[in-house]
């Protein structure tokens, strides 16, 4: 069937018809509209009007090789014609499969050997969570399976995930909210870090968690985790402080530390991990998006020896996976992804050129009447639109101005992304200085017609 015959009318009356999307008002877009995508190439996409969008997200922070690489397409076919399916039960497993834990153990950070493979970050956190609990069995210590995580964390959208993560609206909708998960405050300084240097703020936002440890009873609490940027709650960047303290505490009380690095994982922030970049070790690491570049669903646990040492020794059989897990035509897309960032030195061009670059001329933003604080590491960025720069005074609502905002970018062009009153980058990391160029200007051009509606200009 050529689809491309059918009008863009015929295509937004079947979406309304039959699809039901992820994290959107049906009402409202049935009313309006889907925009229909229908091709990409590089940093940009094209919808079926024909309009070209440069897109500042990456997809869904996942396209970090950008779009049109045909080496992963091919990787993809090859496998298909070869084994397109077997399963890792069973004592059995495939070449991909075997492969890929060998690379991911060559990329992670030192000590982190052992590869738990499901399909997405949140079947990724959802494996963790019953790791850490059942490594505390193993251990003998079955009452440690609390898990602390932080307010306006994201930790994925299954049922443990949502409960997990820190969005309010999330709980709200989960109804009853599983037992064993508490939260603490996040460590976003300009919103509450107030007479405090950012540098004071990151240790009382990381002191919250030993208080909270204390409150619940050291004996209980199995783990801590945490975005080592937060993505879906603003692109919050932690002081420097923060996470060396995070890690302090970890140690002190035994506890685990899990880097959700779904977001900063293969070269966000300039190093393959965001652990590496704010300089901590975690126990569990769960990856997933950037790691196929979006192109096959995959995601992985990565394990240390600690656990990994208890679950091979003393766990036994470990109840847990998923008919994907290890899907050898998502894994060889991977080992293909991966080979691409190494050979192309992609993440030292990030740490180097582009994203030190991209930082630089975000700092102009700095000076826009709408925008109160700009942050960011690599190639992944935030601002956020106040209603007075001297107090650091917030809207009221923030994702009413955040919503203005981005109607505006995707009207001209540019896929910037609204986090409440945040407005977020996190581009392909293959674009290129001039590319970031015009998606900045985009940006500007849009946060200026968002500051003329507020009557900010």
């Amino acid at each position: 069937m050529n689809h491309m015959n059918k009008s863009t009318e015929y295509w937004q009356g079947l979406d309304r018809a039959h699809h039901l999307h992820p994290f959107t008002d049906a009402k409202s877009l049935n009313e309006k509209g889907v925009r229909v995508m229908t091709k990409a190439d590089g940093v940009y996409l094209w919808d079926s009007e024909g309009n070209r969008v440069l897109d500042g997200m990456a997809g869904l922070w996942c396209v970090n090789l950008g779009y049109g690489r045909k080496e992963l397409v091919d990787a993809a076919q090859r496998q298909m014609l070869e084994l397109p399916f077997y399963n890792t039960f069973f004592q059995t497993s495939n070449i991909p499969a075997t492969e890929l834990a060998g690379l991911l153990a060559e990329v992670a950070p030192a000590g982190m050997k052992h590869a738990f493979f499901a399909n997405s970050g949140s079947e990724a956190v959802d494996t963790a969570i019953r790791m850490v609990r059942r490594y505390w069995q193993a251990e003998g210590l079955p009452e440690r399976n609390v898990i602390i995580s932080r307010n306006n964390a994201y930790h994925g959208s299954s049922v443990a995930g949502a409960c997990l993560g820190g969005m309010g609206a999330m709980h709200e909708q989960s109804g009853l909210m599983m037992p064993g998960f508490e939260h603490i405050m996040q460590p976003y300084w300009y919103q509450d870090g107030g007479d405090l240097s950012p540098e004071e703020f990151g240790l009382v936002a990381a002191r919250a968690l030993e208080e909270r440890i204390l409150a619940v009873g050291p004996e209980k609490v199995a783990a801590f985790i945490g975005e080592p940027i937060q993505g879906a709650g603003g692109v919050i960047v932690p002081p420097d402080s923060y996470w060396p303290e995070i890690q302090r505490i970890c140690n002190q009380y035994g506890i685990l530390l899990i880097a959700d690095e779904v977001i900063c994982g293969f070269g966000r922030t300039g190093n393959w991990f965001g652990s590496q970049t704010f300089g901590f070790t975690p126990d569990l690491m769960t990856m997933a998006k950037g790691m196929s570049s979006g192109y096959m669903p995959i995601s992985a646990v990565m394990v240390g020896e600690r656990v990994a040492n208890t679950l091979i020794e003393k766990s036994g059989e470990f109840y847990h996976g998923y008919t994907y897990s290890g899907h050898p035509v998502a894994a060889a897309v991977a080992i293909e992804n991966i080979r691409i960032l190494k050979e192309e030195r992609i993440i030292e061009r990030v740490a180097e050129d582009t994203g030190p670059y991209f930082q630089e001329k975000l700092q102009i933003f700095a000076e826009h009447p709408l925008v109160g604080e700009v942050v960011g590491r690599g190639l992944v960025a935030g601002m956020v639109l106040v209603k007075d720069k001297k107090t650091r005074e917030l809207y009221e609502n923030g994702s009413d101005v955040g919503t203005m905002c981005r109607n505006h970018c995707f009207s001209n062009g540019l896929i910037m992304r609204a986090c409440g009153d945040r407005m977020v980058l996190s581009p392909p990391l293959i674009i290129s200085r001039a590319e970031i160029d015009e998606m900045l200007d985009k940006a500007k051009y849009c946060l200026d017609l968002a500051a003329k509606d507020l009557g900010k200009l």
